[in-house]
């Protein structure tokens, strides 16, 4: 516990799955958590939820394919902590689909959110970072973002992207002790955050919790240590 203690950190897409997941988490470990996402009483709920677990959070509305709302949210988020220190670009959309079957509109929708989001949240951030000496970007991508298979094709070509930003920010980073890493999950299973722990385990898909602990460690490793990715698979997984 408080292995973030007073740590300002935005977590995109916290107001459900994966994203939610962190900032339960990070609340517990002693951060300032801004819940950023689009449904705003969904974001609400998970701030309450933080709250109760002893934690301080605040809630801002946020599309992260609108890039003027990205700037506010960084923008408000210093106004009221004075810095960031983490951002957890979570957010993000899964579509599959045959690429020779897939729409223009469905293959823009998801490159908006998925890779345009995330450039528009790490922009922000870093710039931010820099300002103040320093800070931690962590970027969720996908098993989907180091392979691709049949039916992924749109969805895979965004976590590609994401990859590639990560791993061009992080070089640019470095002489400003920003460091930028990747998560890279599989199944996860999203929808079961506020389930017990034995409903996650019946799912036999990858507790969102343990996805979350992979973004504390990554948040809390030494000042000169950085991880680069790291792939986090349900077990028997054939990739």
């Amino acid at each position: 516990m408080n292995r973030l203690k007073d740590k300002v950190a935005i977590v995109t897409g916290s107001s459900s799955g994966i994203g939610k997941a962190i900032a339960l988490r990070f609340g517990l470990e002693g951060a300032k958590v801004v819940v950023a996402a689009r449904r705003m009483a969904l974001c609400e709920q998970t701030v309450v939820q933080i709250v109760k677990g002893g934690g301080e959070a605040w809630a801002v509305q946020t599309d992260v394919a609108d890039e003027r709302q990205v700037e506010r949210l960084i923008e408000e988020t210093v106004t009221r902590y004075g810095r960031l220190d983490i951002l957890v670009n979570n957010a993000g959309v899964v579509a599959g689909g045959r690429l020779a079957e897939t729409s223009t509109k469905s293959f823009d929708e998801v490159m908006n959110v998925n890779l345009r989001g995330t450039f528009f949240c790490c922009r922000a951030g870093f710039k931010q970072m820099k300002k103040q000496g320093g800070g931690i970007i962590i970027n969720m991508s996908s098993v989907a973002g180091v392979q691709a298979w049949a039916g992924t094709g749109t969805y895979s070509a965004s976590k590609h992207g994401i990859m590639a930003i990560t791993k061009s920010l992080a070089d640019e980073g470095r002489p400003h002790h920003i460091k930028v890493s990747a998560i890279c999950p599989g199944a996860v299973a999203d929808d079961l955050v506020d389930a017990s722990p034995e409903a996650i385990l019946l799912s036999e898909k990858i507790d969102p919790f343990d996805v979350a602990e992979a973004a504390v460690y990554l948040a809390t490793l030494g000042k000169y240590t950085v991880v680069h990715q790291i792939v986090i698979d349900r077990l028997g997984a054939d990739w």
